[in-house]
């Protein structure tokens, strides 16, 4: 009874899209429209990838730095290594270039040696004063050297932040920070920034270092938005070329170009519809539909030329081909969208809304698909002999003759391989690290990572780390207690490589005394008890110190900060410091007088990364039961969920192992690959099996014959769609991000590997299994019809008595 609601159902559909085919294309015509006007909604992502749920820990310690000291991330540095510089002609061109940085509005602060202030004591008033360390122009070579000498020996406040002993000079420009997570930062860099560099590089002959994260991430999000143009159109073009070389007919090429282009109208119309911003992620989405749309039309195509080489009827074709393989391209782009939406559960924001856009445009796409191809070729006519050419090619004959012989002959061989694939594979998994870097994905070649790598070099890390200090008490971070608490941690901080030179209070104090008993170099130290008595009677007075406060302490006093830089170092790495850093303050600071918490970017993403990877097992755990269960409503065998779980978890395994033996490592972009690929993959043991139980039944349940008949029959098409898989994920790994790389060549290999798994793996199981499963009890009749079947009398019969009965 079922089965025969299920074949009513479809025929309904067939006669439903055929009849009212320019009703239907009109309302295609409407969505896409209505989708292209939801264009104007898209906005591009002008902040960092946060990886974890709002509400999480770390994020509300995060959000409560920003709250007292407000964005970090607003500091665009300017350094160059040149021994010329401090020359008058090129050392008032560089003072010049920070003049016309402080003009525009969008800058809050610049310091550079232009403006920077010493210091010293004002005896007569008994305070601190803000001193020139340039008085005007530059004139003479004595000058200049004197400036650079006062800089480098008598200035330790200003090491690491405006130099390095390598005599490396910086300049630091403060963007206004209501603008740096806007659309005002991209066009203020792209107008203002990058061409006053080359205005500075013209002029003096000099090379122009620039990083600091607004610059980096501005630059980083347009080479997100060019690439998305770049994988559509790398995408159009190899499926494109893959399907004709297939199909051999510029027809069907251009109607399945037809049908994925509006999908992917559809899928931007999405994300605008959604109010989502375009991340590296969900710029994936519009390729990825072209490369999973391409399958959909191969499979309604090559049916439908199918039907016309057997009889020739142009609307008898049609019909099958939406209600026969209709329901099979709709199961099997369930499972496939499934496999995107487990990322709806990870809480990460990222995660879910690409999970949430990827799962409506797979079922988007298949829709397209379903309707746009039969009613466009019921307006042609049918296709000629030399279309239909392709359905008889003997390399692919070969190849399904190969297969078959490795099933019927070389089973060992096959589960030999599969088990050594499964060992070295399980070896590798063991070597696989996880990265929590902000800037490994980043495009290497580009000329801002270049830069990145000199500020690693020069200034040991270009990625924030802070260290933020509630003494609990109203101006309880100038006490002396808390400042010699705050050194010896910043001891650990200097003593540790991959991290630079602290930068708080405590170089303020220093600096104070130092400016105190003369302004020598020996005496930037922190002050005793008796002398900062004395000292504090002085910084009391100053507002020039006041200034030089702000950056470092709240408006109460009660709030401090530490900042640090990280270099870009493997997770396991971050943990180690991460680890010592928190064994010291423990150590240094009594937690009923402080709280101490560890924040920045670089510990968000590092803890964002750990949770994904957390994530990734549920996730993956969710696809594999849901697939399970659907698999188990389809054939009511647990017995068959299990031999087709095998064919779909061996790939994933094997691809594991391949990124341990390569040092690919777990990180956002390749935690997508696994429940990607298991949900595309195991689309074609479905497509195996339910033609495998339709033979069971035309042969009175021989299991070898059945098999082979199978194989034959489901290979063609299988061996089809991962070609244009494998090569249409390969376009990713022409990416300049080394995530979206490893991403494509990833789920290209596991999709191959699927592949072979389900077309000697999965039928060479069923051999060997078959006393286990031959049997009507052991394998149900399904609740679906996947595949086309062959006339059954009984149905017919039920058919054509129900028509009389409806008919009296």
């Amino acid at each position: 009874m079922i089965k025969w609601i299920n074949t009513r159902f479809w025929a309904s559909v067939a006669r439903l899209i055929l009849r009212n085919r320019i009703i239907i294309l009109t309302l295609v015509v409407g969505m896409t429209i209505f989708l292209g006007y939801q264009w104007k909604n898209m906005r591009f992502s002008y902040t960092e990838a946060n990886l974890l749920p709002d509400n999480h820990p770390v994020n509300n310690e995060y959000n409560k730095f920003l709250g007292i000291f407000g964005e970090e991330g607003n500091l665009i540095i300017l350094a160059v290594k040149d021994s010329s510089l401090f020359t008058p002609e090129k050392f008032n061109a560089w003072n010049r270039l920070s003049k016309r940085f402080y003009a525009k509005s969008e800058v809050s602060a610049v310091i550079s040696t232009d403006n920077l202030k010493k210091l010293i004591k004002d005896d007569e008033n008994q305070r601190f004063d803000l001193e020139d360390l340039v008085k005007g122009k530059i004139k003479t070579q004595e000058e200049a050297e004197a400036i650079r000498d006062e800089l480098f020996q008598n200035l330790p406040f200003y090491k690491s932040l405006l130099f390095n002993e390598e005599g490396t000079i910086r300049t630091a420009v403060y963007l206004d920070k209501e603008i740096v997570n806007t659309a005002t930062r991209k066009d203020f860099i792209y107008s203002e920034v990058l061409p006053i560099i080359e205005e500075f590089e013209a002029e003096t002959g000099m090379d122009l270092r620039v990083s600091g994260m607004p610059y980096i991430r501005t630059l980083n999000s347009q080479n997100i938005v060019d690439e998305i143009g770049l994988f559509i159109g790398a995408a159009l073009l190899i499926t494109s070329l893959i399907f004709f070389f297939f199909f051999r007919s510029f027809r069907a090429t251009f109607i399945s170009m037809i049908v994925v282009i509006i999908g992917v109208m559809w899928s931007f119309g999405v994300i605008g519809l959604l109010n989502y911003e375009i991340t590296v992620l969900t710029a994936l989405i519009p390729p990825l539909i072209i490369v999973i749309g391409i399958p959909n039309c191969i499979f309604f195509i090559n049916k439908y030329q199918q039907e016309v080489k057997k009889h020739g009827n142009q609307a008898k074709s049609l019909q099958r081909v939406i209600s026969k393989i209709g329901n099979a391209t709709l199961m099997t782009n369930m499972t496939t969208a499934a496999g995107f939406a487990t990322f709806i559960i990870t809480e990460s924001k990222l995660l879910k809304e690409f999970g949430i856009v990827a799962s409506i445009n797979i079922i988007a796409i298949f829709i397209l698909s379903l309707l746009i191809i039969p009613i466009i070729y019921s307006f042609m006519a049918l296709p000629k002999k030399k279309h239909l050419h392709h359905l008889n090619k003997r390399w692919i004959g070969a190849f399904v003759s190969w297969m078959e012989k490795m099933v019927r002959h070389h089973r060992f061989a096959v589960y030999a391989v599969s088990v050594a694939l499964l060992v070295v594979s399980i070896i590798g998994i063991y070597q696989i690290r996880i990265s929590g870097s902000l800037i490994e994905d980043m495009p290497q070649r580009a000329d801002f990572f270049k830069d990145i790598r000199f500020f690693e070099e020069e200034f040991d890390g270009i990625m924030p780390l802070e260290i933020l200090i509630d003494t609990k008490n109203k101006n309880g971070v100038t006490k002396l207690p808390t400042l010699k608490r705050m050194e010896r941690l910043e001891e650990l901080i200097e003593e540790t490589p991959e991290l630079s030179q602290p930068m708080s209070i405590v170089s303020l104090a220093k600096y104070s005394r130092q400016a105190y008993f003369g302004g020598l170099a020996k005496n930037y130290s922190l002050p005793t008890s008796n002398e900062n008595y004395w000292i504090s009677s002085f910084a009391a007075k100053s507002k020039s110190e006041a200034n030089l406060l702000a950056s470092f302490v709240d408006s109460t006093g009660r709030y401090a900060r530490i900042t640090t830089f990280m270099k870009d170092i493997g997770t396991d790495r971050m943990e180690r410091i991460e680890e010592n850093l928190q064994n010291k303050i423990n150590n240094t600071f009594p937690e009923k007088k402080y709280d101490v918490t560890m924040t920045g970017k670089a510990l968000v993403f590092l803890k964002g990364t750990k949770y994904l990877v957390n994530n990734l097992i549920m996730s993956l755990s969710l696809a594999i039961f849901l697939i399970s269960l659907f698999m188990a409503y389809l054939f009511r065998s647990f017995r068959m969920i299990l031999i087709s779980l095998v064919p779909n978890l061996l790939p994933l395994l094997i691809t594991a192992g391949m990124m341990g033996f390569l040092g690919v490592p777990i990180k956002p972009s390749t935690i997508l690959v696994f429940s990607i690929a298991f949900g595309i993959s195991v689309d074609d043991t479905i497509h195996f099996l339910a033609k495998y139980r339709q033979e069971l039944q035309s042969n009175h349940w021989r299991i070898r014959k059945s098999v082979y008949a199978a194989l034959r029959e489901t290979g063609v098409s299988m061996f089809y769609t991962s070609i244009v898989l494998f090569f249409g994920f390969s376009v990713f790994m022409i990416s300049s991000f080394g995530g979206t790389v490893a991403l494509g060549g990833l789920v290209s290999a596991t999709l191959l590997f699927a592949m072979l798994a389900n077309l000697l793996l999965l039928p060479s199981l069923l051999l060997s299994l078959e006393r286990s499963i031959a049997n009507k009890r052991v394998l149900k009749e399904p609740n679906f019809r996947i595949l086309p079947e062959k006339p059954n009398r009984k149905l017919s019969d039920l058919v054509r008595r129900k028509n009389r009965n409806n008919k009296s």
